[in-house]
């Protein structure tokens, strides 16, 4: 209870149509360094519980594709497959707990059930005779994932003060971030230790899983002030949708957009492989891309609250468009890596972004829903760029995959400031 007054009392809530005014000079010292110490507990608590779960599922991540197409003999495609087909799921499940957080007035319960679903899968992984186990496996953790990602990213928006909402969804995802690249780094001990027992480093992944639940079930507390009121009627009313708020359908498009331009990470994995990576030390790809993730997630938070979101999302697609042409580029291992942390450098220049940027463009009493239907899209694009990769890797070559990222994203870039000239996202 005490942390549910604390975050209380933290917030100070805009009117219902929810999008931030934007702020002059003298607002400025509430975005700066210290901006920290001003977020609320709550969002520390859910930093905390995405940073174990993250290190548990990219611990198996790491290591999930060699182990796919060494161990159990699957294509490049089915890797595509796999994993677009995992986000996909995430992505259609969030449309429906988005919005039923938003009928039933409540985040957390939602919140809980996802994250314990994802942690209950863990041992499918390790069990796994075949691709199919790994695709159900894949496929009930992002159901998960589904469950708890609109009402989680809607919650925070509960918690956190208008001010400082960039800092804080950056603030989280850093702190998840953190955990992508801890359980990479485990990853690699673990394969030493363990002498390249694949699934043995699977079980230990269990641990932090579980951990997360705790912290998420004992520490988080939805907020009382700031809870939406229960919706009579059905949890999902289309007519209620193109009044989700002011710039939201233009922000929907230019995320699909940079979504097809960012397929899974799983082929940076394989592409570093192919350029002579140890299997080993795979699993310092991810790693490297994480700590530049999380390095800039929290400052690209702080600078879009104080200089607006669109800029800093523009930088993240030319880090992108960088990224993809070092990775069709690449004669050896060194630019392989160069093109691996540019690609985490438009993650953290973006992914949190995006997220600020629904909060402020959406109603509050529909937060939940915009996020949903912010992940579905962002999701199926993510789908339709995985499967393509995965095809293009086996029809044309590692570097296929790349070149066309790197058309998509300059296609993204120019909708970003076209959009920009339409009229600016809140932010």
């Amino acid at each position: 209870m005490r942390g549910a007054a604390i975050e209380g009392r933290a917030v100070t809530r805009e009117p219902d149509d929810s999008q931030a005014p934007r702020r002059g000079p003298e607002a400025a010292p509430a975005a700066r360094p210290r901006a920290w110490r001003a977020i609320p507990r709550g969002i520390w608590a859910l930093g905390l519980v995405s940073l174990f779960m993250d290190s548990s599922s990219e611990l198996i991540h790491a290591l999930l594709p060699v182990f796919m197409v060494s161990v159990l003999g699957a294509s490049g495609l089915a890797v595509g497959l796999v994993e677009g087909a995992a986000e996909a799921t995430a992505a259609v499940t969030k449309v429906f707990s988005g919005a039923l957080s938003d009928f039933l007035g409540r985040r957390k319960p939602l919140v809980v059930l996802g994250y314990g679903l994802a942690a209950a899968t863990k041992p499918i992984f390790p069990l796994a005779g075949s691709v199919a186990w790994v695709f159900a496996a894949r496929f009930l953790d992002r159901i998960g994932k589904g469950i708890r990602g609109a009402p989680r990213d809607a919650l925070i928006a509960d918690i956190a003060p208008p001010q400082l909402r960039g800092a804080s969804y950056g603030l989280r995802q850093s702190l998840d971030t953190v955990g992508a690249f801890l359980g990479p780094l485990a990853a690699v001990g673990l394969m030493a230790a363990l002498a390249d027992d694949i699934r043995a480093v699977f079980w230990v992944a269990v641990l932090p899983a579980l951990a997360a639940v705790a912290v998420l079930v004992f520490v988080v507390h939805e907020p009382e002030a700031t809870r939406p009121e229960p919706r009579p009627g059905p949890p999902i009313r289309w007519a209620e949708l193109p009044r989700i708020g002011p710039g939201y359908w233009s922000l929907m498009a230019v995320a699909a957009a940079i979504n097809l331009a960012r397929f899974s990470e799983a082929f940076l994995v394989l592409r570093a492989a192919r350029a002579g990576l140890p299997l080993a030390l795979v699993p310092l790809v991810l790693v490297l891309m994480s700590l530049v993730y999380a390095v800039s997630a929290y400052p690209a938070g702080l600078l879009s609250d104080r200089f607006g979101r669109r800029a800093v999302v523009g930088l993240g697609l030319a880090a992108l468009i960088a990224a993809d042409a070092a990775l069709a580029l690449a004669q050896g291992l060194p630019v392989v890596l160069l093109g691996v942390a540019l690609w985490g450098l438009h993650m953290g220049l973006s992914q949190a972004l995006l997220s600020a940027m629904v909060a402020d463009s959406a109603r509050a009493a529909l937060r939940g829903t915009a996020f949903g239907l912010f992940n579905l899209l962002t999701g199926a694009a993510l789908f339709a760029a995985s499967l393509a990769a995965g095809w293009l890797w086996d029809a044309y070559g590692p570097a296929a995959p790349f070149y066309a990222g790197l058309a998509v994203a300059v296609a993204a870039l120019a909708g970003l400031f076209v959009a920009a000239r339409r009229g600016p996202a809140a932010g």
